[in-house]
């Protein structure tokens, strides 16, 4: 009987570290997707043409991909902040598996959502970089440096994010196979 009762300690302890690890992946995950929204939302840079009346702007709001992926950024910072109390009861209550599994759909859901825009906002970005020279689209990065290198770094904060939501998911599978 000790035995048993060592083996079911054992198995509240993976289950509690599960869930720790769970609610430390939601925070940096919330980290990255709400940096990477408001890099972006204040991306924007002018350039002089003849003299100072008259400027070429790069704004964020001028892309509609842009657009998609600060709000896609804005919806899953949104959601993970609402999720981090059932993490923290997850953290007390290790066998709740309802709350485990609807949590579990939605962050399949966020991580749909913000894939698709981090992956928009990606082909536009390597577009600005590269350009395409078939279609005479040429580097938009050469002239706005400052705006492709902040766009640039709120695409590394959202996709972190996305390794950050695919582990929570993840842990979400193994703490609800470990309860069945």
């Amino acid at each position: 009987m000790a035995k048993g009762n060592g083996v079911e300690r054992k198995s509240h302890a993976v289950q509690k570290g599960v869930s720790v690890m769970d609610l430390i992946f939601r925070i940096l995950a919330l980290i990255g997707t709400l940096g990477s929204a408001f890099a972006m939302a204040t991306t924007n840079q002018r350039l002089p043409f003849f003299n100072s009346f008259t400027q070429f702007k790069a704004r964020y709001r001028d892309i509609p991909a842009f657009i998609f992926f600060v709000a896609a950024n804005g919806i899953v910072s949104a959601y993970l902040l609402l999720s981090l109390p059932f993490s923290f009861f997850h953290i007390l209550r290790s066998s709740a598996q309802r709350t485990r599994l609807i949590l579990m759909f939605f962050d399949m859901a966020m991580l749909v959502i913000l894939t698709a825009g981090a992956s928009a906002a990606a082909a536009i970005v390597y577009l600005a970089h590269i350009g395409n020279p078939n279609w005479n689209w040429f580097s938009f990065c050469r002239q706005f440096h400052s705006f492709c290198e902040r766009s640039s770094g709120s695409l590394i904060g959202s996709f972190v994010a996305v390794i950050f939501m695919t582990l929570v998911i993840i842990l979400a599978g193994v703490a609800l196979a470990r309860r069945a």
